[in-house]
């Protein structure tokens, strides 16, 4: 059996393009390489992303593994995500800008949609990777202040992710326990995440 077909389908209550459930973030990779212009193109879907006021505040710092440039940003994953990370063909930093200076402005002015916006380029670089044969899982578990002292971040940019990046390997690679979460996870039911009118969320 399959590692996709252990799983329950991922199946939406509405109609939607399938591209929407294939996207998962397996932790197995291979160590196959990406090259430079096909995380570029990743980057590129992440560009066209949707931005309040056309802020674009989003970032990215990459890593190929196998670069000078990948170490510094491995170096500040948690110990549990670097065992796994490894195997990733790239690694990227999602940034934003918290602060602009407006059209027709002089001074700076906070980016109140800055973490909104980058969330949209981070979605569309995880739903170009999929269409292009690759995974991508975000991770939260790294050292941020390690992260911004060795990238240089300067402090009116927020760090909110890593990103890996790689082509699915088999769920073995994993340790046991890993492994066995190694399936399409699946969400909440529509009704618990949208309400009209007003709030009405159960805790």
């Amino acid at each position: 059996m399959s590692q996709a077909s252990a799983a329950p389908p991922r199946e939406p209550q509405y109609p939607i393009d399938p591209l929407f459930t294939r996207r998962w973030s397996p932790r197995a990779f291979t160590e196959e390489a990406i090259d430079q212009s096909a995380l570029l193109g990743l980057l590129e879907a992440a560009r066209w992303a949707p931005s309040g006021f056309n802020a674009q505040p989003w970032r990215f710092i990459y890593a190929r593994r196998g670069t000078p440039a990948w170490q510094p940003i491995f170096d500040a994953l948690s110990e549990y995500n670097g065992g796994w990370a490894k195997r990733a063909a790239a690694l990227v930093v999602i940034l934003s800008r918290t602060v602009w200076v407006p059209p027709g402005k002089t001074e700076q002015q906070p980016v109140t949609t800055h973490a909104f916006d980058a969330g949209a380029a981070w979605a569309s670089l995880a739903f170009q990777a999929t269409l292009s044969g690759w995974h991508a899982h975000g991770i939260g578990g790294f050292d941020r202040d390690r992260l911004r002292v060795a990238l240089d971040v300067p402090q009116d940019y927020a760090i909110h992710a890593i990103a890996a990046i790689g082509r699915r390997g088999d769920k073995s690679l994993l340790p046991e326990a890993l492994a066995a979460r190694e399936a399409p996870n699946q969400r909440l039911p529509l009704a618990a995440l949208a309400a009209e009118g007003k709030f009405g969320f159960a805790e």
